[in-house]
């Protein structure tokens, strides 16, 4: 049997954090067994379809490095995979369930329906349809129908059974029929629910393992109703723990960024987020901490994963992305960077060649892209100095900083432009010469980096130095002198 998973999103808007995690594990898993990955898209409820949604989720997939092989906008045996465009094939199951007296027809309006679950409520009885209609006659169905009444075909659940499947996760779960309501398949309008089509497709798209999030384990059981009602041989299950925020409730957006979009726009690398992502629930049992999606896929065991939920914790992704920051070429961190500086306005000055070295001090500085140029802005923009007194080290004087300020401007202004552009170069002839002057470190070292930055955190200064060149660092540092005296 050649394993087949399928990603089945719903374009409703964004990409849930979650829901990447699951299109992951189903990659993960099919590519782990030479297998096959389809992407189904889930439109049919069409309220809450939104335009543009389907290419967009297919844009994010492509950026993360997520390919599939059936699919929209790929040829495949089973399409197509939208499901707004297979109606008519749930609508010609659904009958066929209703002839084989596994389904029905319900013309119960939603007045009465609505009046039937707050009498329940009341009762604190379990909210299900009284089966009003089961006891209507094919005939009277067929009349009713031709007349116009709008029905919508409901799913038979057997009387007093114990519905059972296994999950690769979560082991064997059973429960009783009677807990279960006729759960809805064909909508009035000829639309199937989620249950219907997510069956029929699973089956005639011949998916072997179904991958997915555990709020569908109340679901299942209807599920498994239907195959047997079919008379189909059900694929294997198998449900992910949901994510959660720090404080163990559902990851929700009144709690912060939970879309891939978001993580991405705050500039976590796609290999990181997709490293972070895959460990949240799964650990390969080894202290290594980042793994390439190649590595991910050969050790991948769906039956490893927690049945607990797993907590984002985004301290650990900040780490693990500077980590593949650091990882990633001075070549590519200024490709990334690009987009983040044009979102400031922030413009490296004409004539500016030292970008491996900017790349390097920022590698080492930030956790994602989007804190790119924070620490380097005095790069971007002339520093102002709203406190001179920032300039003095605090053990040092405001007159002796003014001394060293002159000082340090003739110093530079006599060493090539070569020297300066080395930062480590520039580190020796620094601290020879104030060895030589016999200065404390700090009452040099730190108005240097002020009189470059102009703020209290930044690089060092002979990094800064270094990315300036030698006429702004003459010129900076003589203007703090200037202003400090």
């Amino acid at each position: 049997m050649k394993v087949r998973t399928r990603f089945a999103p719903s374009p409703t808007g964004y990409v849930h954090i979650g829901n990447l995690r699951t299109a992951l594990y189903n990659h993960l898993f099919a590519r782990h067994h030479k297998g096959t990955v389809v992407l189904r898209i889930e439109d049919t409820d069409r309220e809450r379809h939104v335009p543009g949604a389907m290419e967009h989720l297919i844009l994010i997939l492509e950026q993360v490095g997520l390919d599939y092989d059936e699919g929209p906008g790929k040829d495949g045996p089973f399409g197509p995979y939208i499901q707004s465009e297979r109606s008519a094939v749930y609508q010609d199951h659904a009958r066929l369930l209703v002839e084989k007296g596994h389904a029905y027809y319900c013309f119960c309006s939603n007045e009465r329906l609505g009046a039937l679950r707050a009498e329940q409520k009341e009762q604190k009885a379990i909210s299900k349809y009284d089966r009003k209609c089961l006891t209507l006659s094919s005939a009277e169905c067929d009349e009713r129908l031709k007349k116009g009444e709008r029905a919508v075909i409901r799913l038979r659940i057997p009387d007093n059974e114990v519905i059972t499947f296994e999950d690769s996760i979560r082991g064997t779960i059973s429960v009783h029929s009677n807990e279960i309501d006729d759960q809805v398949l064909l909508k009035s309008d000829g639309m199937p629910t989620y249950h219907l089509a997510n069956v029929v497709d699973d089956h005639l798209m011949e998916i072997t393992h179904v991958i997915r999030g555990e709020d569908w384990i109340p679901s299942t059981p209807k599920h498994v109703a239907l195959y047997r009602a079919f008379g189909w041989v059900m694929p294997v299950f198998a449900h992910v723990p949901l994510l959660l925020n720090p404080d163990k409730t559902k990851l929700s957006k009144r709690q912060g960024d939970v879309s891939v979009e978001d993580f991405l726009a705050q500039g976590y690398l796609p290999q990181a987020l997709i490293n972070f992502i895959a460990l949240l629930g799964w650990n390969p049992r080894s202290d290594q901490e980042r793994y390439t999606l190649e590595e991910l896929i050969e050790l991948f065991d769906i039956s490893k994963v927690n049945k607990s939920g797993a907590v984002l914790n985004k301290e650990k992704l900040d780490w693990l992305n500077h980590e593949y920051l650091l990882g990633i070429t001075d070549k590519e961190f200024i490709a990334h960077a690009e987009p983040f500086l044009k979102s400031k306005a922030y413009a490296f000055p004409a004539g500016f060649k030292n970008f491996a070295q900017w790349a390097r001090v920022e590698k080492q500085r930030i956790k994602k892209m989007n804190e790119v140029g924070e620490e380097t802005r005095c790069l971007f923009i002339e520093p102002t100095f709203e406190n001179p007194s920032l300039l003095v080290w605090k053990k040092s004087t405001q007159e002796k900083t003014v001394v060293i300020l002159a000082e340090l401007e003739v110093f530079f202004d006599s060493l090539p432009e070569h020297d300066i552009l080395d930062d480590k170069l520039l580190e020796e002839h620094i601290k020879q010469w104030i060895e030589e002057k016999h200065f404390e470190r700090g009452d040099v070292l730190w108005p240097l980096r002020v009189a470059l930055s102009g703020a209290e955190r930044s690089p060092g200064p002979f990094e800064l130095a270094a990315l300036l060149g030698k006429k702004v660092v003459c010129g900076r540092i003589h203007n703090a002198r200037v202003l400090l005296a």
